[in-house]
């Protein structure tokens, strides 16, 4: 099992208030969910205007297809004018179960 986890911090300004932000949050997240079939949450800063820290999570059997997925949301995340983004930070590793196979 390969496992692809990114977090993004996003940038909000000129919000009047955290429903204008929850507003765009919400919508990034459920984009992002449609698109890609991944795993998306705001993880941190729930309670500032101005910040939000999005956490993805992406799961296959290929590496490749996970890179992939990572790759692409990190591109669709850059094309989005609505905000600004910090550092997106990355990480991809594998977990192998040994399970008898019956």
């Amino acid at each position: 099992m390969i496992v692809g986890t990114m977090t993004i911090p996003i940038h909000l300004h000129g919000l009047g208030s955290l429903k204008d932000k929850r507003r765009i949050v919400k919508s990034i997240i459920e984009r992002l969910r449609s698109r890609f079939n991944a795993s998306v949450s705001e993880v941190a800063a729930q309670d500032s205007k101005r910040i939000a820290l999005i956490g993805i999570a992406v799961v296959s059997n290929e590496s490749r297809f996970v890179e992939e997925q990572i790759d692409q949301i990190a591109a669709f995340i850059r094309e989005d004018g609505r905000f600004f983004h910090g550092p997106i930070q990355r990480e991809i590793f594998s977990s192998h179960y040994d399970i008898p196979l019956v």
